[in-house]
């Protein structure tokens, strides 16, 4: 692969290129779903390309191809230069990247079993043992379990020197199963809405405990046929799992990436209210609130020794005791946030797409509280889990979820199942009201295996660690 990259990245320079990189990719993904006791789905996809990135009179130049030999890879090399050529004559600044250092490098995921060399067999079996757990009420009308395994493996080679080679390694899954009374329907997940994924091999299949958690879930979905319905007014909110972790991805992950803030991505799911002047200044949460990316976290989804753009995966804060410290950036933006470094944030789905501002880990740190001491300190409240529904504008600033299953709390006690939560905020008040964060017995990451971004679209992966945590006075309500 080195040498076939060489080729590229010397032709773009013949060619006028004043910067140039390769990433040849080779993807490989396996899907399997049961759904009421048949397979519904199994699917084996491999894709191998590369995507050659130029600067060329300060203007970004890109082209992809699946042809792996040298007479295409120089016309592809050829391609990106005059796509680079074109472009500078309508840019209104032209492209500055920080200096990072070159590295020759190798990296990958560790794991410990190959999920693709794991049987058939095994697998669907383990599903078709689930869908029976799941369908053994006839309130049960409708129940699907699934597993995914992802492995990326990676070539990257630049202009100024580097050589970088990884192989990323990701697995996971779930079920979900709804029940209905003739009248309404509700649904309950297991381990999060769309599953439970991390950078690993098959036994973070044994580790998410999917037959234990098959009887519980079903029961609370037939449970909730019958709760009432969710109170509305303010209440103290407790939010646990993964609806803490998609409260943190959407409110200050997708509202930190610099691209956001400086405009440069406003079409598939809108700007920020942060601004290049809240850097260091902005009380962005309470002083408990501590918001840290970390592409170095071992089994986190967003977890990578390099990004797109060669750079070193290093751990920062976004948020520092409550108040607004780093953009989630990259090579190019670097200089915008007056930095001379990266933020090693830039990344591409697959060999052929380009690079943008991704974010990677992010993560609210523990506190101190127990969860059986932060339910006793609450007086009037409410747990919520499992995103159902949710809507942010496009601003990132005004939010609403809507989950699966909730219980009250009353006088520092839970007291009973209700239905159809949803609770609302304004981004800086709602980090603003938070007063307590569960220690790191209750810290755990959770995997987001699917996140969009861009047009056209691009999927990245990423994993955010979160503990339960309560928000005072948060306006709830139903679906």
């Amino acid at each position: 692969m080195k040498n076939l990259a060489e080729i590229a990245v010397n032709k773009c320079k013949i060619l006028g290129a004043e910067y140039a990189d390769i990433r040849i990719v080779e993807m490989k993904d396996e899907e399997l779903r049961v759904k009421n006791g048949k397979i519904s789905d199994v699917t084996n996809a491999v894709s191998l390309g590369y995507g050659i990135r130029v600067i060329v009179d300060g203007a970004w130049g890109f082209a992809a191809s699946s042809v792996m030999n040298t007479k295409d890879i120089e016309k592809t090399a050829e391609l990106a230069v005059r796509i680079g050529k074109a472009s500078s004559m309508k840019i209104n600044k032209k492209v500055k990247l920080s200096k990072e250092k070159p590295y020759i490098d190798r990296w990958n995921s560790p794991y410990m079993i190959d999920p693709f060399k794991v049987g058939m067999d095994e697998k669907l079996g383990l599903l078709f043992e689930i869908d029976e757990i799941l369908r053994k009420d006839k309130k049960i009308k409708n129940a699907e379990s699934y597993m995914w395994f992802n492995r990326e493996h990676q070539w990257f080679l630049s202009s100024e020197g580097s050589f970088i080679e990884q192989e990323l390694l990701r697995s996971g899954g779930g079920f979900s199963v709804t029940s209905s009374d003739g009248n309404t329907f509700q649904k309950r997940s297991y381990p999060a809405s769309f599953g439970q994924y991390v950078q690993g091999g098959y036994e973070v299949i044994y580790g998410l405990k999917l037959i234990e958690g098959a009887e519980k879930t079903r029961e609370e979905a037939i449970e909730l046929l019958t709760a009432e319905n969710c109170p509305s007014g303010k209440k103290d909110l407790i939010i646990v799992g993964e609806q803490l972790a998609l409260q943190i991805h959407e409110s200050v992950g997708h509202a930190t990436e610099l691209d956001r803030v400086l405009g440069l991505e406003a079409n598939y799911a809108g700007r920020s209210f942060v601004n290049i002047e809240k850097k260091g200044n902005f009380k962005y949460g309470s002083d408990i609130v501590n918001i840290v990316a970390d592409p170095t976290a071992p089994t986190g989804l967003g977890t990578y020794g390099y990004d797109d753009d060669g750079v070193r995966a290093h751990r920062f804060h976004v948020i520092k005791n409550g108040i607004f410290e780093n953009f989630l950036g990259n090579r190019e933006f670097a200089h915008e946030q007056i930095e001379n470094f990266s933020r090693a944030c830039n990344r591409a789905e697959g060999w052929i797409n380009i690079p943008i501002v991704r974010m990677p880990n992010l993560s609210l740190m523990p506190g101190s509280y127990k969860y059986e001491d932060l339910i006793k300190d609450t007086e009037d409240g409410i747990i919520v889990s499992t995103v159902k529904s949710w809507s942010i504008d496009q601003y990132r600033y005004n939010f609403q979820f809507g989950m699966e299953i909730a219980w009250l709390i009353e006088n520092g006690k839970i007291t009973k199942t209700v239905k159809n939560p949803t609770y609302q905020g304004i981004t800086p008040e709602f980090w603003g009201s938070c007063d307590a964060i569960c220690n790191e017995d209750y810290w755990k990451f959770w995997g987001v295996p699917n996140c969009g971004k861009g047009q056209p679209g691009q999927r990245a992966e990423m994993s955010h660690g979160c503990a339960p945590a309560r928000f005072r006075k948060i306006e709830v309500g139903i679906v």
